[in-house]
């Protein structure tokens, strides 16, 4: 179930998307860094949504936002907890013209979102991936990926804060 949670004012310059599944261990810390920037609180020019596993419903979410960054886990790139911080134009990836909308992903919502909004997409997409260390169904985050995500919520409030260029 895809929980949109909201802060800030109704166009903020930053919007911060969570995906991931809540139910499968390390998936779901795209949604847990979302609760977790909201129990830390945001400033007027961010948002924070969980964008769950709809991966169409995240080219909506990018509609006008100025800068968006989307957190998510993944597999392959180091040991669990590691972040790779990856632009989002280059992960942007056409979704194959057969299958179905739960195998539209994030990646497949940065190429669609740039064909379909066009001027209202945003001026900069930045993703960051946390290493999973586990996907067990039911089970916590395990405190590697608990720890990079503890850390990847400060250095978001750090880099898209008011205060911030």
């Amino acid at each position: 179930m895809q929980q949109d949670i909201q802060i800030g004012e109704p166009d903020p310059a930053v919007l911060i998307i969570g995906c991931g599944n809540l139910l499968r261990g390390d998936d779901g810390v795209g949604p847990r860094l979302v609760s977790r920037l909201l129990d830390l609180g945001l400033p007027q020019s961010m948002r924070a949504v969980d964008g769950g596993t709809a991966g169409l419903a995240v080219v909506d979410m990018m509609d006008g936002i100025r800068q968006v960054a989307i957190v998510d886990a993944c597999t392959g790139v180091g040991e669990p907890g590691f972040v790779l911080e990856v632009p989002g134009e280059s992960l942007a990836v056409q979704a194959p013209a057969v299958g179905n909308l739960h195998d539209f992903r994030f990646d497949h919502a940065i190429a669609f979102g740039r064909l379909m909004l066009k001027e209202r997409f945003p001026e900069r997409v930045t993703v960051f991936l946390i290493e999973a260390g586990q996907f067990t169904p039911g089970a916590p985050l395990s405190e590697a990926v608990a720890r990079s995500m503890e850390s990847l919520c400060r250095e978001l409030l750090r880099r898209y804060g008011e205060n911030s260029s």
